[in-house]
């Protein structure tokens, strides 16, 4: 929690860069593509929002408590948009090579293991609420 929490003044300079990075590599595969608003991203709105949410979870590693709201918003989005938990793996391999292209030998193993963990810490959190609202959805 402590090298995650003491990344975000990193992210919060570069966390846009680590997001759009992030798109273009997930982006190469066409049935990933096909899950996102392009509108949103083509704008730039998707990878500010990601970025903040990112830089959130970064400064809130401590007191999940305080993402409750936003964990809800990104779930139901995620619900809406169809993401199950197969493409969370996807998007890890993604987002920490993007860490590591923008932020070059600042972000070490141990930053990358770090966010690793973390990251899959809150993809757990949110598949199982996925999972309860698919589960409502269908009832």
């Amino acid at each position: 929690m402590a090298l995650v929490k003491a990344t975000a003044p990193a992210l919060q300079q570069h966390g846009v860069e680590i997001t759009t990075r992030m798109y273009q590599r997930l982006f190469v595969d066409p049935e990933i593509k096909a899950l996102f608003d392009m509108a949103a991203h083509e704008s730039g709105a998707q990878p500010k929002r990601l970025a903040a949410a990112i830089l959130a979870f970064a400064q809130n590693v401590d007191k999940l408590d305080a993402l409750k709201p936003a964990i809800e918003r990104i779930a139901a989005r995620h619900v809406e948009t169809h993401i199950k938990p197969e493409h969370y793996p996807t998007v890890a391999n993604a987002l920490l090579p993007a860490i590591r292209d923008i932020l070059g030998e600042a972000a070490t193993e141990e930053i990358l293991t770090a966010w690793g963990e973390a990251y899959w810490f809150l993809a757990d959190i949110l598949i199982n609420r996925e999972a309860q609202l698919y589960q409502t959805k269908a009832a």
